[in-house]
């Protein structure tokens, strides 16, 4: 009768082993141990040499039509005529816009100017309100608009101001990417949106991104997010954190309030750090330093130093990607830290930080609308 019933589980395990190999692959969900399956799956690639995307018509920019049309000038077609846009000031100019089914797998772009002043939007689906809607700095952890090395799976910014995320997006029926230069000045950018076309599965949530700011912070805490309705899972976080007093900043707990909860969250941290996956200040003990770090889940990438004339305070770039321990939701969520550091005595401080952070989810749609981004001057790191 045992050994019957262990043939039988055998077998029903072997037919569902053949079933996963026998379905065709969509060419998602791409790691090093799928980069061998095959599928029917189409790359795509838009940048300002192929504008739409379309199969064969890369490069094909005359020296009419291209921005680099001095440069060119000797060679003609097909030799770097079009490399980048310009997007004047208080224009919002598409850089992509995709017919589906299909996904965002990569997108590199380098923009000039003040990273705050230009917006990075995403609408999925003909939506009217984007899904994303951050600044295009602290979309790619660069929110104190200076370069610092960031090497995690899911953002790379690599030597001099090269931008790289590796979010999956998919979308249905239609994508679209803008980007707004609310700044007074025209900005260059450098851009290429990598992406495939194939069946997206049907419990796939769409991406968000959300930016927030408070300058300085109120009561002690800091609202990264509340509002999220619906089906879904958080899976990252960025922040950048100014800090306004002497002394260790980071023993604030992170809270997760999600499916009803109330006065007290579901998950909540034991401090800033440690949310952050470090330990007792970031301090590397032999210098007495802050130590900065990046790894590909989390780090504390960048930290600004007053320099003894205009850099006038410390701040700290921090991310943590929860690309393993996705923070499910069913109906709703909110996240909060707390903005905590020391007075004497031992005693906690309600700190007045300058905070400003993006947090990154999957759900369903429909979304909720994001609250309005701060007004320019608000956004400018001073």
């Amino acid at each position: 009768m045992v050994r019957r019933f262990l043939t039988l589980c055998c077998a029903v395990l072997l037919a569902n082993i053949l079933h996963a190999q026998q379905q065709p692959f969509n060419g998602l969900n791409m790691n090093m141990g799928n980069l061998f399956y095959l599928s029917d799956a189409k790359t795509r690639s838009i940048s300002p040499e192929n504008f739409s995307g379309e199969k064969g018509k890369g490069g094909m920019a005359t020296l009419e039509q291209g921005l680099a049309r001095n440069a060119a000038r000797d060679l003609g077609q097909g030799w770097k005529v079009s490399p980048y846009i310009h997007i004047e000031p208080g224009q919002t100019y598409t850089l992509a816009e995709i017919e589906g089914p299909g996904a965002i797998q990569h997108i590199w772009m380098t923009p000039t100017g003040n990273w705050r002043f230009s917006i990075l939007r995403f609408y999925w689906d003909d939506e009217k309100e984007p899904s994303v809607e951050v600044p295009v700095g602290d979309f790619f952890g660069m929110g104190w608009g200076q370069y610092a090395q960031l090497s995690s799976l899911a953002v790379c910014v690599n030597p001099g101001s090269a931008f790289n995320c590796y979010w999956t997006m998919p979308f249905r029926k239609k994508c679209r990417i803008t980007m707004e230069n609310i700044n007074t000045e025209r900005m260059t950018l450098y851009y290429q949106v990598d992406y495939t076309l194939t069946d997206v599965p049907e419990n796939a949530g769409y991406f968000h991104a959300q930016f927030r700011r408070n300058n300085p912070t109120k009561g002690g805490s800091y609202t990264l997010v509340d509002g999220i309705k619906g089906k879904g899972q958080y899976v990252g976080t960025y922040m950048a954190w100014g800090v306004n007093n002497n002394g260790w900043w980071g023993e604030g707990e992170i809270k997760f309030f999600m499916d009803g909860d109330n006065q007290f969250p579901t998950i909540c941290g034991t401090g800033t750090e440690d949310y952050f996956c470090g330990s007792y200040n970031f301090e590397n003990r032999a210098t007495r330093q802050y130590q900065e770090f990046s790894t590909p889940y989390t780090g504390l990438h960048q930290v600004i130093r007053p320099n003894g004339m205009y850099d006038s305070q410390q701040r700290f770039g921090l991310y943590r990607w929860h690309v393993t321990d996705p923070v499910r939701f069913d109906k709703d969520l909110r996240v909060t830290i707390q903005d905590l550091g020391w007075h004497s005595g031992g005693r906690y401080l309600q700190q007045q930080s300058d905070i400003s952070s993006v947090v990154y989810w999957y759900q369903s749609e429909p979304h909720n609308p994001f609250p309005k981004l701060p007004s320019k001057d608000l956004l400018e790191v001073n």
